[in-house]
């Protein structure tokens, strides 16, 4: 049997093509919407090329594009737009061989078979479809298409990730209002630099982000590292292939007062390829074919996991600058450490520090009287990672090894500062053990 008519482009797809963003949470549930309109976001002329990234090393993999269906919806949304419905059927029944627990590829195909029969104004057509599951599946097509063809310019990277430590392998950026995580590589041939591999729709927590409380089904923002491994056989099936709880609340959280716990990513139920953009309880979610990959990267104690609202990119000589002030500033408080000038020292402490049940006034006095007993004192700092908070204050999250000498005490100790930009210079506002 032929297909009939082509399936009517709405006035709201014209508007998704030039551009106009549009969200899932300003449509109602009930509102019809054309299958059309993802095949407009697929075929939206994507942005002037970005200028080509320095040379790399010729040992370091190629970039790898994401593992999802994206190229394959691309394709067969273009297909419906050239009104070759055959071709957009036979895609799509490829894309469920592959997956076959894939709703949002069972429903373009429901459309599709009944396009041979009547045309279809709207995506979701057939009687008797839930409109609420209708509309998770049409944003997770909107956020893998838009991800897709507005992929991160290649010679920028994201703001966060200024300095990993040497045996920090990789990093993970997610981006919730994309709905997309992004593995970076620590290229230390390349002194450091992050650089890209690959990316990846993900799930976030019911009512978005920036988590506050305990039960608030949001994600938290911020950065986090990976704190442990959780095999299949350890999880219930909503957990999917594995879990890697991250260490939410960190100090910064608790000092603004959230609280909560059990962020993790992991996979997804057995009998489900993938979930809606936002369907967690805070957790951020892979398909389970993309956490087995990312999983294999994944350092328990050492990756860290930043969490945004929305990605900041700089170039990658602003990332460079960045990068050398805020060394600058740590290498002057190591060395006015050594100096003994307890004044220099507390000078790049903030009054609003604060560690453990210490103030900085407690903290002060505490380091006038150990400096007063030293003769001469040696600070060596190792592994530097100097990573930058998403949020409207300007914090970074400094973690090193520390190597401490004088003439009465050795000690050697892994540490955590957090350093805060008050009156344009970067102070000290938390330090304690990592």
């Amino acid at each position: 049997m032929k297909f009939g008519r082509k399936l009517a482009l709405s006035g709201l797809a014209v508007a998704l093509a030039a551009g106009a963003a549009v969200r899932l949470k300003d449509q109602s549930a009930s509102t019809p919407v054309t299958i059309n309109e993802l095949s407009a976001i697929a075929l939206t002329r994507p942005a002037p090329a970005a200028p080509a990234a320095p040379t790399r090393d010729a040992g370091l993999p190629l970039v790898v594009s994401d593992s999802g269906p994206e190229e394959t919806l691309t394709r067969i949304f273009a297909e419906i737009e050239g009104n070759r419905l055959s071709n957009a059927l036979q895609l799509t029944e490829n894309l469920l061989r592959q997956h076959p627990n894939y709703r949002l590829a069972h429903l373009i195909r429901g459309d599709l078979l009944l396009a041979r029969t009547q045309p279809i104004q709207t995506f979701g057509a057939l009687s008797g479809a839930p409109a609420d599951k209708v509309a998770d599946l049409r944003a997770e097509a909107i956020a893998r298409l838009t991800a897709y063809r507005e992929k991160p310019p290649a010679d920028f990277v994201p703001r966060y990730l200024l300095q990993m430590q040497p045996d920090q392998r990789f990093a993970i950026v997610v981006d919730t209002k994309r709905s997309r995580l992004y593995l970076y590589e620590n290229d230390i041939k390349n002194g450091g630099q992050p650089r890209f591999v690959a990316d990846y729709y993900v799930t976030q927590g019911k009512l978005g982000a920036e988590k506050l409380v305990e039960g608030d089904k949001k994600t938290p923002v911020g950065v986090y590292h990976v704190t442990a491994n959780l095999p299949r056989q350890k999880l219930a099936d909503l957990y999917g292939s594995g879990a890697f709880p991250l260490n939410y609340p960190n100090e910064w959280d608790k000092r603004q007062g959230r609280n909560g716990s059990g962020i993790w990513l992991h996979g997804t139920p057995s009998d489900t390829f993938s979930r809606p953009p936002r369907a967690s309880d805070g957790c951020v979610v892979l398909t389970n074919q993309d956490l087995d990959v990312v999983a294999k990267n994944l350092q328990v104690g050492l990756t860290p996991v930043i969490i945004s609202n929305s990605v900041e990119w700089l170039s990658l000589d602003d990332w460079a600058k960045e990068r050398r002030e805020l060394n600058q500033s740590i290498d002057a408080w190591r060395a006015d450490w050594e100096s003994r000038d307890s004044e220099r020292y507390l000078g790049h402490y903030s009054t609003r520090f604060k560690t453990g049940d210490q103030g900085y006034a407690e903290f002060a006095a505490q380091k006038k009287q150990v400096n007063a007993s030293k003769e001469w004192i040696k600070l060596k700092i190792d592994n530097l990672s100097v990573l930058r908070n998403p949020g409207k204050e300007e914090v970074v999250v400094v973690t090193f090894d520390q190597d401490y000498r004088s003439n009465n005490l050795n000690n050697q100790m892994k540490k955590r500062q957090y350093w805060l930009r008050e009156d344009g210079q970067w102070k000290i506002i938390y330090e304690g053990s990592a």
